[in-house]
């Protein structure tokens, strides 16, 4: 048999405060079991959960590896907007006159993340 992807790891400052972050985006609750000031912390989305690790090392480059978001029930636009309002800052704005493109974001600890169109903006 295969192998699954059981997590996608995050490493980060604050392992709670970024899995709450990443909550709040995705919808989807963390692990019982995490309290702030864990060292880790799981967020259980549909697919694949995210698990944050609290590490000593800060974050000095560009992401090798980021999330692309696709909103499923609001606009591209709609999704940004409450992303900014969770905490997320606006890195760079990608999207193109036609509806094409994308919104570069980073999440509270400068993880950058992209937000896509959403469903309903996609030609069929």
């Amino acid at each position: 048999m295969s192998s699954l992807i059981r997590h996608l790891t995050v490493d980060c400052a604050d392992a709670h405060r970024l899995g709450s972050f990443w909550a709040a985006v995705l919808e989807a609750p963390l692990a019982d079991d995490d309290h702030p000031g864990d060292p880790e912390a799981t967020v259980l989305a549909p697919g694949v959960s995210l698990l944050f690790v609290t590490v000593p090392d800060e974050k000095t480059v560009k992401n090798r590896l980021h999330l692309d978001l696709q909103p499923q029930d609001r606009t591209r636009e709609e999704e940004v907007d409450r992303l900014l309002a969770l905490g997320a800052t606006l890195v760079a704005d990608r999207r193109r006159p036609d509806g094409t493109g994308w919104v570069v974001l980073a999440d509270v600890e400068g993880n950058e993340f992209c937000v896509e169109r959403g469903i309903a903006e996609r030609p069929s």
